[in-house]
């Protein structure tokens, strides 16, 4: 898992209820993608040192995390959480087959998206079999923000979520408020999403959203392709794409 930014982790003390922050501190330690420090914890935090150890006690108690040379990390307890939501979740196991068919067809990686708590996470991901591939590993996440899975899935949350995010994420800046929820509105109308090196340099994605039985958005499929190779047939891979998300919804919609 790659290693992201301290400043793409802040979550605001103010905004973050008294009794979320043990969570809070977990999903930090979680998405950092190496042991962390506590100053590293009181940066992306806010929290107060005697606070912060407060909450990291608990989580130490529970097996949630785990601590060697003032380092802190996932605890062994995480395994037993990743295995139980791979054998139930229903989204997960109606989306692989479809995933592995849209790579086949393809040739590139294919990635299943959510949005939890302003991030973008992957659950699920479908490596392509060419030797130049791109690919984001299963739990990464990054800021909800920017690149065509990040756009697809906000593009879908309700208003006031939707609002929340763009406001945290462009403080002060109204104007970049303003053309990103006319580009999310774009996204809507359209039914999918696209971007080329928002997140990594030379890479081309395409995402498109995956609805419930309530037509309540659960996630996005996401196809990624160097650009160089996506060059030539943007429309058939966005074809493509949005056909499989279309699929995997139907069986959610049947379950």
């Amino acid at each position: 898992m790659n290693k992201i930014n301290s400043s793409d982790l802040e979550s605001p003390l103010s905004a973050t209820p008294t009794s979320e922050r043990s969570l809070m501190v977990l999903s930090v330690i979680a998405r950092h993608g190496k042991p962390i420090t506590v100053k590293q914890l009181k940066d992306a935090t806010k929290l107060p040192q005697s606070t912060l150890y407060r909450h990291l006690l608990p989580l130490k108690k529970w097996g949630l995390i785990q601590e060697q040379d003032n380092l802190y990390a996932p605890g062994p307890f995480s395994v037993q959480l990743a295995w139980g939501f791979d054998h139930t979740s229903y989204l997960v196991a109606h989306a692989r087959p479809e995933m592995e068919k849209l790579m086949m067809r393809c040739g590139e990686s294919v990635g299943l998206m959510v949005a939890v708590n302003n991030q973008v996470m992957c659950l699920d991901m479908v490596e392509s079999q060419h030797s130049l591939r791109c690919s984001f590993s299963k739990g990464r996440s990054q800021p909800l923000l920017r690149g065509a899975s990040a756009k697809a899935l906000l593009a879908h949350l309700s208003t006031p979520m939707a609002d929340d995010v763009i406001a945290g994420s462009l403080p002060g800046q109204p104007k970049e408020q303003q053309l990103l929820r006319e580009e999310l509105a774009k996204i809507r109308a359209q039914g999918y999403a696209v971007s080329e090196g928002e997140v990594d340099m030379g890479v081309w994605g395409i995402s498109a959203p995956i609805f419930s039985k309530s037509d309540h958005m659960v996630g996005a499929i996401t196809l990624m392709s160097p650009a160089i190779r996506a060059e030539d047939r943007q429309q058939e891979l966005i074809g493509l794409t949005v056909k499989t998300a279309l699929v995997i919804s139907e069986c959610l919609k049947l379950y």
